[in-house]
């Protein structure tokens, strides 16, 4: 991370010290990059993904299963008319 420092000059006023700040975190490219990986998720585990997947075979069985016995409505498909 790179820090931004501003000193101020003996002749400036707060306002353009604040306005020369800005300018310089926008140069830098901090507020960007730290926008970027703010919402990032982390990678799962192989091992994550396989229990993921594991999950989510099962409960297409189990809903295939309840479709054949008549106790869930198949699903339409969304673009059929």
């Amino acid at each position: 991370m790179i820090n931004v420092e501003i000193t101020r000059n003996p002749n400036e006023n707060g306002i353009s010290v604040i306005r020369r700040f800005t300018k310089k975190v926008q140069s830098s490219g901090v507020l960007p990059r730290v926008r970027s990986i703010r919402y990032s998720d982390r990678t799962l585990s192989p091992y994550k993904v396989k229990m993921k997947t594991l999950k989510t075979i099962n409960r297409k069985a189990e809903i295939a299963e309840l479709i054949k016995m008549g106790k869930m409505a198949e699903k339409p498909s969304r673009y059929s008319k």
